[in-house]
């Protein structure tokens, strides 16, 4: 089975820290979210994994050889293709069209889960899907009686569907795929001035394939600050007794740490209390704070804050008595009291 990750999109609900990291390589819990969504896959599918294709736009060759070393984790192999022009969902699928073979997941790389992968051998596609309170923001699907998807809408202004489309699918035979979203490219078929997988899903059906929803246990979204910060609670959760969350090289001084939290090698923290659900990167360093719901980014410099649900970018400095913040790498943010 070959895995799609598309991940060329802008992030731009996650700006300033976006600016100079892509969403999916922003760290949860000590690892970028691309590569807690492989290992997710990896550990849930339970299918082999022939190749993992990384959909990207201009990100540097350090870069790429991560994500080719995050596929050779678990044993698949890694290939990065290209998308140069944001043209929406579908039009970056169409990106990896040479790996649309064979059985395929397609995974965005913006959302976590936790789901049992059921694969129905009768169905031609499977996509996963939740319950939301508000699903204008998502792409939405509608059942028939039998369990069966018979509609897709794209971001409903109006109410149709509660169930959100998460982001995941599989699909029994990508070719099926690749020529639906030929189509849609071919025919100029767009949805809010872009090629949606959604108009790809509704042509499939139509031809009459079945289609069917899966289930999650739970589902996390890394679209905006908050939800990230939320999401990092979730994973600590889920992984404190899976994972060393805390470096053996952390540098303690009348300091407290309440878990679960993951700190990062080097990192000093010195009359602090730091917890629960906090992430602090490499080479960090805190003195006189109280942090706890927030996600800090490497080689910043904390001093006298008292903060929640924040996230602190790259190189930051920040010194004063402040609440709740979201600022990016190499900002300087000092109160003058």
């Amino acid at each position: 089975m070959n895995i799609i990750i598309p991940m060329a999109g802008r992030g731009s609900r996650l700006r300033p820290h976006t600016l100079s990291t892509a969403k999916p390589l922003l760290p949860i819990a000590g690892k970028p979210i691309v590569q807690r969504l492989v290992e997710d896959i990896f550990k849930t599918i339970g299918k082999k994994l022939d190749k993992i294709v990384f959909i990207i736009g201009d990100l540097d060759t350090e870069t790429e050889e991560m994500l080719l070393n995050v596929a050779h984790g678990v044993g698949a192999k890694g290939v990065i293709c290209y998308q140069k022009k944001p043209l929406g969902t579908a039009h970056a699928i169409l990106c990896a069209k040479e790996y649309l073979t064979g059985p395929v997941t397609v995974a965005f790389a913006d959302t976590l889960f936790r789901a049992k992968f059921k694969f129905d051998e009768a169905a031609d596609a499977v996509i996963w899907v939740k319950k939301v309170e508000d699903p204008s923001a998502f792409g939405v699907v509608n059942l028939d009686d039998s369990g069966k998807i018979v509609d897709f809408f794209e971001k409903p202004i109006k109410f149709i569907s509660d169930l959100a489309i998460i982001g995941i699918y599989y699909f029994k035979d990508g070719e099926q795929l690749k020529n639906k979203l030929q189509y849609l490219i071919e025919n100029n078929i767009k949805s809010g001035k872009e090629f949606q997988i959604t108009d790809a899903l509704e042509k499939m059906k139509k031809d009459g394939l079945l289609m069917i929803p899966g289930e999650v246990d739970s589902w996390m979204d890394c679209g905006n600050k908050d939800v990230l910060v939320k999401t990092n609670a979730s994973i600590l959760e889920l992984v404190k007794d899976e994972e060393n969350l805390i470096s053996s090289d952390v540098k303690l001084l009348d300091a407290k740490i309440i878990p679960p939290c993951y700190i990062g090698r080097g990192v000093k923290i010195e009359n602090s209390v730091v917890g629960p659900n906090v992430s602090i990167e490499a080479e960090t360093t805190l003195y006189n704070c109280k942090i706890r719901d927030s996600i800090i980014r490497e080689k910043s410099e904390l001093f006298n804050l008292n903060i929640h649900n924040s996230m602190i970018g790259q190189n930051a400095f920040v010194d004063g008595k402040y609440h709740s913040l979201n600022i990016g790498d190499f900002s300087r943010l000092e109160s003058g009291v």
